[in-house]
Order: structure tokens, then C-alpha cells, then sequence
């Protein structure tokens, strides 16, 4: 059922950053193309469409792990 407003506006940072002004993050990294680009306004994340090949904005919406760039290791939390 859809909604006439959003109901996570209250998660949007202003302040954040946008992880590239160059394309997909995740695209670049993995020499992909991308159709347009979404941000993610908690995190700053960019990632490209759902008709983009490789779907990254998606992706990063269902992400449940972490990564720690300091250890370069993955986990997931305790929920």
C-alpha cells in the first residue's frame, strides 16, 4: 500500500557525502556502466539503478554486513 510520504525522512543526513562525484561506486571499482545514479542519503553511498547491469543502489539498500577498512574483515551483527 503505498504512503503519501515517506516514513524514513527522519534517517536523512544532510551532511553526508557522496562516496564518488565520478559514477556507481561499485562500478568503478569493477570497470561496470551504469544508466543513472542513486545516493543514499544516510550514508552517501552512490549506486546505480535498477536498469543499470549490476543494480548497485539496490544492493546496498539489502546489505546486512559490515566491513571494517582498518582489519579488512567482514561481519554482521548480533541482531
Amino acid at each position: 500500500m503505498a504512503t503519501d510520504t515517506c516514513s524514513h525522512l527522519d534517517l536523512i543526513d544532510e551532511s553526508v557525502t557522496p562516496s564518488s562525484t565520478e559514477g556507481c561506486s561499485e562500478c568503478l571499482r569493477i570497470g561496470g556502466t551504469w544508466v543513472h545514479l542513486r545516493e543514499c542519503m544516510i550514508c552517501g553511498e552512490v549506486g546505480c539503478c535498477d536498469n543499470s547491469p549490476n543494480k548497485h543502489a539496490t544492493k546496498h539498500f539489502h546489505e546486512d554486513w559490515y566491513w571494517c577498512y582498518v582489519d579488512e574483515f567482514a561481519f554482521r551483527l548480533a541482531g
